[in-house]
């Protein structure tokens, strides 16, 4: 019901702004001698968003808190012989019992206060949400007569529409800074929870990774070691194969386009470039999986090259194949950018085009393309399908870039997959393998970031 409401929001909305114009275009063909403030679509604009960002609100809010308020109802509905003395743990499992129910999947014959409840939840849902359309749709209604009623030949439409879109700007900056400390908070709350149970010598030093641990005392499993060199190792191994790949190559596409290449050519080949950026990973993967790696065996087996069917070459290179838009595409803009003057001055002085290139265009670009080799190093230190596909899930300590290897992405998906407590240090280990994949990405941003003051400083 609420995708329906939002249709009937937006369309609200649609004829709250032609009712606004239309009154704006009045106030315009009835102004004799006054100057009309505001042109027509800002009336219109004023009328819309005062009409579906208050709804939209509402709805937001009445979704986050329906659940909640049906939950609590439906708990002290429930008959009190049936919950008492259950532990929270178990109340959980009975709403969860009745939920499944209401939603149509039964298992065996359900107890007559869960078919109840069932019930229960049923009605009290319908009635919810109808409560919500009925709400939003009388709140619309009274916010389009207000709106309408302060409209008049002098009434500041655009000051008052530009005042709502400052204020959504505000807030998108302001949740975007908060999501960023949560992240940041979670991430050192649960890594303290971690460190609690492992000692951070053996994480940060260890060269024995093997999270598996039993969580049950009837359960077999290792003893569990968490020593993330390994890790990070094949993380640092995998970046490195990519963009060993991609630099040369983005960089030489971009050099290429920009000084070389004609404009029509340019203009054909550079977007065919960047639809690299928009295939799905996961096709990369199979393509490492079921092209690259078995071509990369039959290579090894041939010169006689022990090389394991899932390898850091084959995640690597293919990896390096997908990051080439990042930098072609960025090194491009940023050479492109640079002020003609500059390089016909080079040329005037006598300077070959190769060393106008080297010594004038690359350093005074290398801003930008410095941004593009960070936001490309930050896409394969980030990357997991292709990994998970091509690399493997066994953490090893070598330099052979044909054995297999993991990542930091990799193991914290593998750690999050399953039924795990989040007391349990397997669990948490993934809140410390993403603390220090955090740390890590901030100091190459800082990096950057000075690399780029030092020149900007030089060529500005």
């Amino acid at each position: 019901m609420a995708g329906y409401l939002i249709l009937t929001i937006i369309a609200f909305s649609l004829i709250a702004f032609w009712i606004g114009r239309s009154a704006g275009n009045k106030f315009v063909a009835d102004a004799q001698g006054t100057t009309v403030h505001s042109l027509p679509g800002y009336h219109g604009a004023f009328v819309a968003v005062w009409v579906g960002l208050p709804a939209l609100v509402l709805l937001l809010l009445w979704l986050v808190f329906q659940d909640n308020v049906i939950d609590s109802l439906l708990l002290s509905s429930l008959p009190q012989s049936e919950i008492a003395g259950l532990t929270p743990a178990q109340l959980n499992l009975v709403m969860t019992e009745i939920k499944t129910v209401a939603s149509g999947t039964i298992f065996g014959e359900p107890a007559p206060h869960i078919m109840q409840g069932a019930e229960t939840l049923t009605r009290w849902r319908g009635i919810a949400g109808w409560a919500m359309v009925a709400t939003s749709v009388c709140l619309m209604l009274l916010m389009l007569f207000f709106t309408r009623s302060r409209l008049s030949a002098r009434f500041r439409a655009r000051n008052q529409f530009e005042a709502v879109i400052s204020g959504l700007m505000i807030f998108c900056s302001v949740a975007a800074i908060l999501t960023t400390i949560g992240i940041i908070v979670s991430l050192l709350y649960e890594s303290y929870a971690f460190f609690q149970l492992v000692p951070p010598h053996e994480f940060f030093f260890g060269l024995n990774w093997e999270p598996q641990i039993a969580i049950r005392e009837d359960q077999v499993a290792g003893a569990g070691a968490f020593g993330a060199v390994p890790v990070f190792y094949g993380t640092l191994v995998i970046a490195t194969l990519a963009m060993a790949v991609a630099t040369p190559i983005g960089l030489f596409t971009a050099i290429y386009l920009a000084e070389y290449a004609s404009e029509r050519f340019r203009n054909i080949v550079k977007p065919i470039l960047e639809i690299l950026a928009g295939v799905p990973t996961v096709v990369y993967g199979f393509f490492a999986v079921l092209t690259v790696a078995p071509a990369i065996r039959e290579a090894g087996t041939l010169m006689g090259l022990a090389t394991s069917p899932n390898s850091a070459l084959a995640a690597g290179g293919v990896m390096g194949i997908m990051i080439i838009p990042f930098i072609s595409s960025l090194s491009d803009d940023a050479i492109r950018a640079v002020p003609r003057s500059m390089s016909d001055g080079s040329l005037a002085m006598g300077a070959t085009r190769a060393e106008t290139i080297t010594r004038v265009l690359l350093p005074a670009a290398l801003p930008g393309i410095m941004g593009g080799i960070l936001l490309a190093l930050s896409r394969a230190i980030g990357e997991t399908m292709i990994v998970v596909m091509a690399a493997g899930l066994i953490a090893t300590m070598t330099i052979n870039p044909l054995d297999s290897v993991t990542t930091v992405t990799v193991q914290i998906v593998t750690l999050l997959i399953g039924d795990t407590a989040f007391d349990s240090p397997k669990t948490l280990a993934a809140f410390a393998l993403g603390l220090v994949l955090f740390f890590v990405t901030l100091c190459l941003n800082v990096v950057a970031l000075r690399i780029v003051q030092k020149y900007r400083e030089q060529y500005e």
